[in-house]
């Protein structure tokens, strides 16, 4: 598409405070649409930049946890269901953030919560990534502590400082950080179970026969049960949340042409809820090596859960000690690096939207990575590997809630149902402040399964939390779409800007307006006009990310008069 720019009157003072906001989210794109000029990486880089951040080895340490407590059993149907959840809710959700180019919460807002209304679901994200960069944290230092004997305190700081220089230059340190380190992560993965499988066949066997073991390190012998899957499903569905994190990369996706098309729907698929593919087989690989562990080295049942204690045992088995635990600490800190690179970078996003939305003022993302780490490592000083299972069982209601309200609110309100706009909506005076088709909705569904997971309702039925937070989040969505005729999507319907908003091919134009506060081109997807005119009364426009600081509501369009 030609390069079509539009000016208005160009006044000759900003906010000082706008231009502090656009200098920084030039680089990121924290609070806005990631424009065609910034997007130049191929359909294969951003796939590969987004898959190196599932590196993280807490997956390992997933399944073994769960699998140790209630056997191999349920905890394969456990992850099945887990990875069905993931693919049939990420991938609506990766589409819409590929083709409009936008994050989660961009997408959150205009399927079903309003402008201010995704604040609540920007902190379920934030939650995730301090959570899981804690998880990873604490595996890091656990390999330290074991290669180089440091203690565990200066292990957790050390795994937090380290990540700060990367994650302070955004995407493009980051692609160039998960290209460069995914092959060799690989191999030093993948190498251990071929090397088992062959030289240990009986392992197989040993694995799909294991019952459980309690503290102690005796058979549990419990079969499998519904109760059982559900209780490692929660565990497992407390990622459900990671499809946020893969978006933070698939919105650089460059546009889908007729050129390109395979490519771009084969990284989209794949980058997008096909991670979840790449979770399952760790999960099932961090049980596969408890069993081995427990079964074959004497006083491992404690150890057998962590992931680097796992890749020691196993690389000692062929090569000398020294090298196997080289290489262990290697594994451990790379992967540590790859996922808590992108859990601050993403984190930092999530506290900067909800923050700037609420106060209409723009503090500097690099801020709230400082927040972010700083809630982790308190975590891990709290030693939250002790309660891992119960953390992420709690954590799994939330997120169930989150993702498939919004999941729902695509396929059946905008797509069968016809009542939500097909058409991504995020940008301010667009919207309601709150809908409550999406909002509600996920009030409701987490605040009744966590209520269900505490075992208010009995606890027989505590164990199905999660079913609980899927249900309510299926059927509310569209009830209450219905009950409120979706007069609550948007605020008004035209954002007074004539050009087109798509191209030819479907994708957002790379047309070009200039911001009368800015003073700086953005790409139409990105505009607004302005409901001040300029000094001569004729229109100007502004950006979202202007809008958003506006503290007088002074640019703001009026709403559309309701319908009689």
């Amino acid at each position: 598409m030609t390069d079509v720019v539009v000016k208005g009157s160009e006044p000759s003072a900003s906010d000082p405070a706008e231009r502090e906001a656009l200098k920084e989210t030039l680089e990121d794109y924290t609070l806005r649409y990631a424009p065609r000029s910034y997007r130049r990486w191929s359909t294969a880089v951003v796939a590969t930049s987004a898959l190196g951040g599932i590196a993280y080895l807490a997956d390992f340490s997933i399944g073994a946890n769960i699998g140790i407590a209630h056997g191999t059993g349920n905890a394969l149907w456990g992850i099945l269901l887990f990875a069905t959840v993931v693919v049939v809710t990420g991938f609506p959700l990766a589409y819409y953030a590929a083709r409009y180019n936008i994050d989660l919460d961009l997408i959150t807002r205009g399927s079903g919560f309003g402008y201010y209304g995704s604040v609540v679901t920007n902190l379920i994200f934030a939650s995730f990534t301090f959570i899981f960069f804690a998880l990873e944290g604490s595996i890091m230092a656990q390999g330290l502590k074991l290669g180089l004997g440091i203690p565990l305190w200066i292990g957790y700081l050390a795994s937090t400082l380290i990540v700060l220089p990367l994650v302070i230059y955004g995407m493009k340190a980051l692609a160039k950080l998960q290209v460069w380190t995914t092959p060799l992560w690989l191999i030093m993965m993948v190498g251990p179970f071929i090397y088992l499988v062959a030289a240990h066949p009986g392992s197989v066997s040993d694995f799909l026969s294991f019952s459980g073991v309690d503290s102690d390190g005796k058979p549990l012998g419990e079969g499998v049960s519904w109760a059982g899957i559900m209780l490692c499903a929660g565990v497992c569905l407390s990622l459900i949340a990671q499809i946020a994190e893969q978006i933070d990369y698939l919105r650089f996706m460059p546009p889908k042409t007729p050129e390109n098309n395979r490519k771009w729907w084969t990284a989209v698929i794949t980058a997008g809820p096909g991670w979840v593919l790449f979770g399952a087989f760790k999960q099932i690989a961090g049980l596969f090596l408890a069993v081995y562990l427990i079964g074959h080295v004497a006083d491992s049942t404690g150890v057998a859960n962590e992931p680097v204690h796992q890749f020691v045992m196993i690389y000692e088995d062929f090569m000398p000690s020294w090298l196997a635990m080289t290489l262990a600490v290697i594994l451990v800190v790379i992967s540590q690096l790859k996922i808590n690179v992108t859990n601050a970078y993403s984190g930092s996003l999530a506290w900067t939207n909800s923050f700037t939305r609420v106060t209409k003022t723009y503090p500097g993302r690099l801020v709230f990575v400082v927040v972010n780490l700083v809630i982790a490592l308190v975590l891990m000083e709290s030693n939250m590997f002790s309660f891992l299972s119960e953390l992420l069982n709690f954590y799994a209601n939330c997120g169930i809630a989150w993702i498939v309200v919004v999941a729902t609110d695509i396929v059946v309100n905008k797509h069968i149902l016809k009542i939500s706009p097909k058409t991504p909506e995020f940008r301010r005076g667009m919207l309601y402040a709150i809908n409550p088709v999406g909002f509600v909705s996920v009030i409701v569904a987490a605040g009744a399964s966590i209520m269900v997971f505490f075992g208010v309702f009995g606890e027989g039925i505590a164990p199905y939390s999660p079913l609980v937070a899927a249900a309510l989040a299926v059927v509310l969505p569209p009830i209450l779409a219905i009950a409120t005729k979706g007069r609550y999507y948007l605020r008004r319907k035209n954002d007074g800007i004539d050009l087109p908003m798509f191209d030819e091919n479907g994708n957002p134009s790379d047309a070009k307006l200039w911001c009368c506060v800015t003073q700086t081109e953005f790409e139409r997807p990105d505009m607004l006009a302005s409901a001040l005119p300029a000094p001569d009364g004729s229109k100007q426009y502004i950006s979202s990310l202007a809008l958003a600081c506006d503290k007088t509501g002074e640019h703001v369009l009026p709403a559309d008069p309701p319908i009689k």
